[in-house]
Order: structure tokens, then C-alpha cells, then sequence
């Protein structure tokens, strides 16, 4: 029996009935995972499978997860390693890292295991945000029992500069083989984005409530903090996007959504991956920022809705149309 662990009910908003909880990865890692259930006595639809972006966390979540209750739906996310309360890597716990990209599918596979053990409802689908986009994307091509996936602004690409790519090539490849992959990346701060950055100018959500929602959070529990990522994170991140753009597009109803001022992730890559997936489809949120599922009740409503009678088609449910 997995044993409870922290979890910041109040700051998370979700739904009643959250918990957290620690589960072990095969090779050691300590997880912490987290469980919301979908609304007390409305009709259960099935199980999302929620992967969270680099420097997140469970209670980040909970808004969404609230909504998708709401749909029917049980949520349960991650603390990937390096970040949340989950095992961090380095000395410097600041420091986002990961010794190779390969090691957060033995995170989503001890979710999964977790989540079988625990027989939620099926069918279940993924939500994937930034570089759990990438990491569902990989899960994906390695078959994740889902039924249907969606993604709101996947690091299927970083966003670099042309002139400075080569660069961040070298510099990220380089620095691993003189053991100084430890070492966070150029133009990056140790300190949490939200924490120590403003609202104003911010490239995360144009709503300020949504802002104040992460920012409480991170400062309730400041060992939910992470700055910015290594330079070994860097390389892998950058190898792994290389590689997923080079394979076809696996075999799953997809959904996905970017924000038209997105400065963080590349979305000529987006638009690629999206344009050679048959059946997939692609919405673009005006004005919207990286994180799409942080802006204010108008842009989010909108989002859910299309993300709900997204799952509910790929599970088989009637429309909501149908059901009222």
C-alpha cells in the first residue's frame, strides 16, 4: 500500500477527495503522485492520465482536475523526478536535471503501474503539458494504453534562436563530456519563474488570479520551487524533440492547443507534428501564452469543453448533447 504524502489541499482547489501519495520507480526514485477523484454521484467516464510540464507540480493541477471531475473524469499527475517534492538529482535542488530523457517513461510507468494497482476507470486518456507533452508523446510511441491524447503547448521543440542554436547544441553536449553537465543553463536563473518573476511582461498567463493561484502555491511550500534546468537537461531535451520528430505519429485520436504569443516552445514544430498526424487537430488560443489551462474561466472553459467531448468521443460516451 503506497503511503500518503503532502499535498497542499487548500492551495490545489480541486476536487473533494484529493490526495497524494509516494510510489517507487524501478530504478529507486522516490514519486509523489497525485489522485483526483472525479465528482461524487455524477456518472464516471474514464481516467486522465495528467503529465505535467518541467518545474510543475500536483497541485498545480487541481483547478483542471476540479473541471474534469465535474466532466466525469478521475485525474491522477506526477511530480517527476528532479522536481516537485519528488527525489531532486542534484546537490543544487534548484536545478532542474535528468540523466537521460529516457528516465522520466520510468516515472510515467510507475504512474500507470500505480494506477492499474489502483483499477481506476477506463478508458483512460493523457493530457500533456510542455515537456509532458514530450514525455507523453514518447509514452505514446511506446503504446500508453490510452484511448485518445491531448496536449496544450507540447515541448516537441525548445524555442532557440536560430543563431543561438548551434550554441546550445554545443555548449550543453560539451559540457557533459568535461563533467560539468550539472551546471544550469546560460540565460536561466536558479530561482522559480513564478516566484521570484511578476505578473506583468509574464510568459506563462495573461490572468492575473491564475498567476496568484501558482505563485501562492509555490510560496506555501517553497520545496515545490525549481529554477532553471541544467545543461545535461538542455542536451537530452534537445536530443529527444530531435528524435520524436523524426517518427511518425502514433495511432491516437489527438487534440492540441497553443497560445498565439507562446514564446517558450517551438511551434513550427507543433504545427509539423500536427500537420503529419492524420486525424489531428490543432487550435491556436488568441493572445495565449504558454500555458493555455492557466488563462482566465472564459479561455479555460473553452479549452475543457473541447478536451471533454474529445475524451468522451474517443471513449465511446454520448455527446453531452445527448445526455441533457
Amino acid at each position: 500500500m503506497p503511503e500518503a504524502a503532502p499535498f497542499l489541499t487548500e492551495a490545489a482547489h480541486g476536487p473533494e477527495g484529493a490526495r497524494a501519495l509516494w510510489i517507487a520507480t524501478v530504478d529507486g526514485k522516490r514519486l509523489r503522485i497525485g489522485h483526483y477523484p472525479a465528482a461524487n454521484g455524477g456518472a464516471v467516464h474514464g481516467t486522465v492520465l495528467l503529465f505535467p510540464g518541467r518545474t510543475e507540480y500536483i497541485e498545480k493541477y487541481g483547478r483542471t482536475a476540479a473541471d474534469l471531475a465535474a466532466g466525469g473524469y478521475h485525474t491522477v499527475t506526477i511530480d517527476w523526478r528532479g522536481q516537485g517534492l519528488s527525489d531532486r538529482l542534484l546537490d543544487d535542488a534548484r536545478t532542474g536535471h535528468v540523466h537521460v530523457f529516457d528516465d522520466y517513461q520510468r516515472d510515467a510507468e510507475a504512474l500507470v503501474a500505480w494506477a492499474e494497482a489502483a483499477d481506476l476507470p477506463r478508458p483512460w486518456h493523457l493530457i500533456g503539458h510542455s515537456m509532458g507533452g514530450c514525455i507523453g508523446l514518447r509514452a505514446l510511441m511506446n503504446n500508453l494504453d490510452v484511448a485518445s491524447a491531448a496536449f496544450t503547448g507540447p515541448m516537441w521543440g525548445i524555442r532557440i534562436s536560430p543563431v543561438m542554436r548551434p550554441a546550445a547544441w554545443a555548449i550543453s553536449w560539451g559540457s557533459s563530456q568535461v563533467g560539468m553537465g550539472h551546471q544550469i543553463a546560460p540565460g536561466t536563473k536558479p530561482e522559480s519563474y513564478i516566484a521570484s518573476e511578476g505578473f506583468d511582461g509574464n510568459m506563462l498567463t495573461r490572468d492575473r488570479d491564475m498567476f496568484d493561484y501558482m505563485r501562492a502555491q509555490v510560496l506555501e511550500e517553497p520545496k515545490l520551487q525549481l529554477g532553471g534546468p541544467s545543461l545535461r537537461w538542455l542536451n537530452e531535451a534537445l536530443k529527444e524533440c530531435r528524435a520524436l520528430s523524426r517518427m511518425p505519429a502514433p495511432d491516437y485520436p489527438c487534440l492540441a492547443f497553443v497560445g498565439t504569443n507562446e514564446r517558450i516552445v517551438d511551434v513550427a514544430r507543433i504545427e509539423a507534428r500536427i500537420a503529419g498526424w492524420p486525424g489531428a487537430r490543432l487550435e491556436r488560443i488568441p493572445g495565449g501564452e504558454h500555458e493555455v489551462l492557466m488563462e482566465g474561466p472564459e479561455v479555460r472553459g473553452r479549452i475543457l469543453r473541447e478536451i471533454l467531448a474529445h475524451f468522451d468521443a474517443a471513449g465511446g460516451v454520448a455527446s453531452r448533447a445527448e445526455r441533457a
